[in-house]
């Protein structure tokens, strides 16, 4: 496992940096791309000891290598283990992952955002850093990711630690497709979005492969993943 990331107690980013809570996956890497045309960025990531995090983790930094840079940190590993929480969800190596006939609300992980959040605000206040964006896309039905609860998350933190962070969603009205379309050019192909890795790649058959294809096929942009099952696999439209 990797050790938990260290900062210098003198660290200081400059004024107007953008933290972005980053997962590896499509909407948090396009959205990270796009904000560090325009400010100094700080790429957050937080490991929870779930089954797919290491080839995540890899993925988040191949694409930081990649994309075109202006100011962006290096990226920050913060820990916040889950395993004894979740214990024998799927999440965590136990039982069937959901696959592309279930619905969204079987890959629901409960708390997820909270938990995120709450490491990250506290290193961004820590760090004088004052927003952090967060990429959750229209139409996601889960409680911890409507306006209202980054509204209060945000609020308490605040109040907690007598902060002044903001929480911004620039992507709440966006579909995942959408998404794609802002995200060509980008390197897509080291966005990772599997709950089910096989050898390192997409395995092709999870509920969150499935919804990936379908983003890169409504997009009508060809899907550069790599795909340890290929045969679901559809064909661009544009």
């Amino acid at each position: 496992m990797e050790s938990p990331q260290t900062q210098p107690e003198n660290l200081a980013y400059l004024p107007e940096t953008l933290a972005v809570l980053l997962s590896g996956g499509l909407d948090s890497a396009v959205l990270l791309a796009e904000e560090a045309r325009r400010r100094p960025i700080l790429p957050l990531y937080v490991r929870s000891e779930l089954q797919w995090e290491a080839e995540e983790l890899g993925h988040c930094r191949e694409f930081l290598a990649r994309i075109d840079r202006g100011v962006v940190y290096p990226l920050v590993v913060l820990h916040q283990p889950t395993r004894d929480l979740y214990r024998t969800h799927w999440s965590t190596g136990h039982g069937a992952v959901p696959d592309s006939k279930s619905s969204d609300d079987a890959v629901y992980l409960p708390g997820r955002n909270l938990l995120l959040l709450c490491k990250s605000m506290l290193y961004c206040h820590l760090n004088g850093v004052r927003e952090i964006a967060l990429a959750p896309l229209a139409g996601n039905p889960f409680p911890d990711a409507r306006p209202e609860f980054f509204e209060s998350m945000a609020a308490l933190v605040n109040r907690a630690v007598n902060g002044r962070l903001n929480v911004r969603l620039p992507y709440r009205q966006l579909k995942k497709a959408e998404v794609v379309k802002r995200g060509a050019g980008m390197p897509l192909e080291w966005t990772f979005s599997c709950i089910q890795p096989e050898g390192g790649k997409h395995c092709g058959r999870c509920n969150k492969c499935h919804e990936r294809r379908e983003a890169f096929h409504h997009a009508g942009i060809a899907d550069p993943t790599s795909y340890a099952d290929p045969r679901k696999e559809k064909t661009c439209t544009a």
